[in-house]
Parts: C-alpha cells; structure tokens; sequence
C-alpha cells in the first residue's frame, strides 16, 4: 500500500479514529526516544493516514512528559507531509462556548524548558515561525468543522501553559487581560518541530469548559467535561475525516521549503551523528 502522507494527532477523548479501515500498527523507534505509542496507519476516505493517540494507550503520558521530538520525527519517517491535530482546551472568551471549535493562528508560550526543537548537537537552524499554523490546512478545517455542524472560530491565540494542574484564577485573568482566547498544554511544541520537519500543521481547539475565571467555573463537573469531550470527539472526527478527504496531492504553501534558508551551520561543520539523525529532516538540503 501507498505510504501515508496525512498524519493525525488524536488528543484527549480521540484516541481512535471508527472509519479507519485497513489497519497496520508501526512501532518506530527514534534517535530522540520513543513516540507515544504505535501509529496506526490505515485508510480513511480513499487516503491512507497515519493516526498517533498523544497520550498513549489509557491516556497515561502527561503533557509534560510527551515525548514531541520522537512523536514528530515519527510521522516523517512514515512520510507524512500535513499533520491534523485535535487537542480539548479551556476557553478564555464569554462567546467561545463548550463545545465551540477554535482554528487558532497563533500561540503564546507558557511552558517551562521543554524540548522544542531538533537542531543543537552542532547544527543550528532557525525557522520562520511568525505564522505557525499553515494556512492552508486551517482554511480547510474551519470550512469542514462547520459543515460538520459545529460552532466555529477562525484565528485567535492559544495559550500553551505547562500543566498538568490547571490554571490559578490570577493567570487565568491575566491571560484574559492580554487577549487570549483558548488555553491548553500540548500544541506549541508540536507545531514548532513540524514547522522545523517542514510538515503543514493545523490544531482544532476543542471547547470543553470555561477555564477558571467564568463565574460559573465551580459549576462545572468531571463528568459534564467527559461528556464534552466524548460530543467533541464525535464531531473531530467527522470534520478531520472531511479534510482528509478534500485535501490535494500537491502541497503549495510555503510551509514544504521551511529549512531550506534556515540552515546555519556550515555542512563541513556539522558531525555526522546529526546528520545521522537528521537525515530524514535535513536530507534534502545537507548531504
């Protein structure tokens, strides 16, 4: 069979996919650990796809403790060249409602010294990443979440904090006061290391609560968020399936050529276990 060029990123509540069809389990292993758990390539809607549970089997990995680099580098090996992720996110805005789906633009870090990137050990690269979504994939997943009957919000900015605890009511405020819109704990890193392995990356922000600074905060139960999760899910599913199914063969956004200037590092410089390790990543542009 073909290999998969699209990968998807399952997040909490999506840790399959029902309409994937002619199933394979890939365990990879990398020089930067292990993902966090085997791919599941597999057909869905005429294409194969290569799906990934962020959290692993039983939702047992923190986010601080995703291993982004391995998870990343995977899909590449398998040759995936656009990544779908879908992630459950807290919402800092009265107008994005549970159950609300958000097409971010934009991130602010909050995280405290996570790995993010691939290049150190001798070789130096910069991406560009003013515009850390594709453009592209998020046009498309806005048209498809709302043919999928959900409520949409196109752009905004996703704050990444580091978990696993949720926010204290003063950072939740401030985070208003700067004009945030959703908070979670698992997409920045992502997008920086395909923006690096020159994948197209789109996150669907999944509404699943208010985050502490609504009035009504202590109203909310574990069990109406499972709830909101689960309804969230279904929905994700039926709006990645329809991206899936409409997206071309040809890739022309500017995201495919992302190292080509961003290279430092002189080739005669660089040692050869990074480009070992890097091969799949900077093959192209480093022999």
């Amino acid at each position: 069979m073909s290999r998969p060029t699209i990968g998807i990123i399952g997040g909490s509540g999506l840790y399959d996919m029902a309409e994937l069809t002619d199933r394979e389990e890939h365990v990879i292993s990398t020089p930067f650990g292990d993902p966090s758990g085997p791919y599941v390539v597999a057909t869905l809607r005429g294409k194969r796809v290569a799906f990934l549970a962020r959290h692993g089997a039983g939702h047992r990995i923190s986010p601080s403790e995703l291993n982004f680099r391995a998870n990343i580098y995977g899909f590449k090996l398998l040759g995936v060249e656009r990544i779908l992720s879908a992630s459950a996110v807290g919402s800092l805005k009265e107008e994005y409602r549970p159950l609300d789906i958000v097409v971010p633009d934009q991130f602010f870090d909050r995280t405290k010294g996570r790995i993010s990137t691939f290049f150190g050990g001798g070789i130096v690269a910069h991406v560009g990443f003013a515009h850390p979504i594709c453009g592209h994939l998020a046009t498309l997943a806005g048209d498809c979440a709302e043919a999928a009957g959900a409520r949409v919000h196109r752009g905004g900015t996703y704050v990444n904090m580091e978990g696993p605890q949720f926010s204290t009511l003063a950072e939740s405020r401030l985070y208003r006061q700067w004009g945030m819109d959703v908070i979670g704990m698992t997409n920045l890193q992502e997008a920086k290391l395909a923006r690096e392995a020159e994948l197209c990356y789109v996150t669907l922000a999944l509404v699943t609560d208010y985050d502490c600074w609504h009035p009504d905060h202590d109203s909310v139960t574990v069990d109406l968020i499972i709830a909101n999760l689960t309804q969230n899910a279904v929905t994700a599913q039926r709006t990645i399936a329809s991206m899936v199914e409409r997206l071309g063969a040809e890739r022309t956004c500017g995201c495919k050529d992302a190292l080509a200037t961003a290279i430092i590092t002189r080739p005669d410089h660089i040692p050869a276990k990074a480009k070992q390790d890097l091969a799949p990543i900077i093959g192209k542009y480093v022999k």
